[in-house]
């Protein structure tokens, strides 16, 4: 009988190296990995064309998808190396200081409105420093990835085809947040003081690690072939298992399980709900019913 092949959307990274090179190989089924560099330009393919078997997705969009009843199913494996996210609100240093107090009525240039790296920020904001997200003139690049979620009344589309970096050099923009594609320029320095000692004061008071990207499966997948389900999170973790063998200690930025990313799932939640990207606070253990149900 032939093998059975799950097409499959996954990222180059540390903790997915072992399956990406095949030192790893399945019994019951075979990797079938689309040629994509960049996962994230390729999640509008996982939640409107429902083109993947397997797929890496951002936490928010995996949300507002599960509010519009996409047959997705959540497994508790983040893949990509989860970072901080104070550093990815910038400004352009050559022209005057923009500070956190400063940010009403300014414009914040972002990628999407439901940008996970976005939602994490404007949470930060809020939360910490009080800013009211209802009072920053948000700029948007593009659509989010469901094609039923659009920007919000008030929102404002850069020009088509124009560059966020470019438009805040230019000061056309006031400040910007930029997660993975944040350049390495001089020019672009972090509006909120001390960056990475806030983070890292964030993350101990919070007892967790932001995170951005978890693996989804086809939800027929999970209801058909559960025992292909579980070894394909048995060989996600496996490789996760590897890469940590390289670099043992230090903080787990790729937890694995229920528990270790409840807090920051809580969070994500509740800071997705009050930006109004999804029409309601979802429980942790929802989020994974149909994975928990396999296992």
């Amino acid at each position: 009988m032939a093998m059975l092949k799950l097409k499959t959307l996954l990222g180059n990274y540390p903790n997915t190296r072992a399956v990406k090179n095949a030192s790893l190989v399945p019994t019951l089924f075979e990797f079938d990995f689309a040629d994509v560099k960049v996962p994230n330009r390729a999640f509008k393919r996982v939640v409107r064309n429902l083109e993947f078997d397997v797929a890496e997705l951002a936490l928010v969009t995996f949300l507002q998808a599960k509010a519009f009843g996409k047959p997705l199913t959540l497994m508790p494996a983040v893949v990509g190396a989860g970072r901080f996210q104070h550093h990815c609100l910038v400004y352009n240093a050559e022209r005057p200081r923009v500070t956190v107090a400063q940010l009403q009525g300014k414009r914040i240039g972002i990628r999407a409105h439901a940008q996970t790296t976005v939602t994490w920020v404007r949470g930060i904001l809020a939360d910490d420093y009080g800013v009211p997200l209802n009072d920053v003139q948000w700029v948007t690049f593009e659509d989010g990835h469901l094609a039923e979620f659009p920007d919000p009344q008030g929102f404002v589309r850069a020009p088509e085809g124009s560059s966020m970096v470019e438009m805040l050099l230019a000061g056309e923009l006031d400040a910007a947040i930029i997660g993975t594609d944040l350049p390495d320029d001089p020019r672009l320095k972090a509006v909120l003081p001390d960056p990475h000692e806030a983070a890292k004061a964030w993350s101990d008071r919070h007892q967790m690690l932001p995170i951005n990207h978890m693996m989804v499966v086809d939800s027929e997948l999970c209801r058909e072939r559960p025992e292909v389900v579980r070894e394909i999170y048995a060989t996600l973790e496996q490789s996760k298992k590897l890469a940590d063998a390289e670099k043992p200690g230090g903080l787990d930025l790729t937890p694995f399980g229920i528990e270790p990313n409840r807090r920051a799932l809580d969070l994500l939640i509740r800071n997705s709900h009050e930006q109004g990207l999804i029409p309601r606070a979802y429980a942790v253990d929802e989020l994974f019913e149909n994975f928990t149900r396999l296992m």
